[in-house]
């Protein structure tokens, strides 16, 4: 068979056959090791947080020691306490506001695949106007109207995705809409919807995959920037973007305040980016190897 012709039969490679490519390599592991830590001081934080997150239990600003193993913040309550108890909202408000974005760019950019010239160049054109509009000015926007709530937060970031995410749907089923299987379908009358969801969907699963990692990495920054900028949860309450604010002033004293918050996000950002790497690599590996 020529290899135009088995590049354009050939099966996509499916998501578990990538992810198991990618498990075997370093840079997966360790990527795992590094999301699956900071999550488990999300989870487990607050059951092991030596003091409550917000009860003051030192002056301001003061050093490591037995009291508070990583000092006190910018009004004496225990940096330790606080880190444990501040990742479960900023990594939920950001797990869902993926997920939100991505089921509605996915159905976006399969419905542009899949209909008519008219409807792809409308929605097309629609994403192209909410991409112009800088992510956190979008945001601050209608926060600033609306006034701050996470429920608004979660959904604005998942906004702001939505466009990219449809570009990358778009363009992966528009390889797919006219395959063989697809045309059959239409042909013994499945539902539009049903081709959709249950025959291009799946085989467009793996980029997907790769988008949501992606997507994943970028959005704890950006929610991260939101609290920093005092729009998430509201204080007393503790979350890390919050504390890099609340305790920027007092860097040179008292560093702990600022930078270990700073390390979850880096750390938790750095997994997710060697795993999506990962996944992307063996991806590009699986499609060299079912076209030759």
């Amino acid at each position: 068979m020529p290899a135009a012709a088995a590049s354009e039969h050939a099966a996509p490679p499916r998501p578990s056959g990538v992810v198991a490519r990618a498990m075997r390599t370093g840079r997966m592991r360790i990527g795992i090791g590094l999301t699956g830590l900071v999550l488990l001081v999300a989870l487990a934080g607050p059951l092991v947080s030596p003091h409550s997150p917000v009860a003051f239990v030192d002056m301001a600003y003061a050093s490591p020691s037995a009291v508070a193993w990583l000092g006190t913040d910018y009004v004496g309550r225990d940096v330790l306490s606080r880190v444990l108890h501040g990742g479960l909202s900023i990594l939920t408000m950001t797990t869902l506001g993926v997920l939100l974005a991505m089921g509605g760019g996915v159905t976006v950019g399969l419905v542009a695949a899949y209909s008519g010239p008219r409807l792809d160049a409308l929605l097309m054109r629609i994403m192209d106007v909410i991409f112009a509009i800088p992510n956190i000015v979008l945001i601050l926007l209608f926060l600033t109207l609306l006034g701050s709530s996470v429920p608004l937060l979660v959904v604005l970031v998942g906004l702001v995705w939505i466009p990219s995410v449809s570009r990358i749907t778009r363009g992966s089923a528009l390889q797919v809409v006219k395959k063989e299987f697809v045309e059959a379908a239409e042909v013994i009358g499945i539902s539009g919807t049903r081709i959709l969801f249950r025959e291009i969907l799946p085989n467009i699963a793996t980029p997907l995959l790769v988008e949501f990692g992606l997507r994943l990495t970028w959005a704890i920054s950006l929610v991260a920037g939101i609290s920093f900028l005092g729009f998430g949860v509201a204080p007393p309450a503790p979350d890390w973007g919050m504390m890099i604010s609340e305790n920027r002033g007092g860097l040179a004293i008292q560093p702990w305040g600022t930078l270990a918050p700073i390390l979850c996000i880096a750390l938790f950002t750095i997994g997710t980016n060697m795993m999506t790497e990962a996944v992307s690599r063996a991806l590009a590996g699986a499609e060299g190897k079912a076209v030759r």
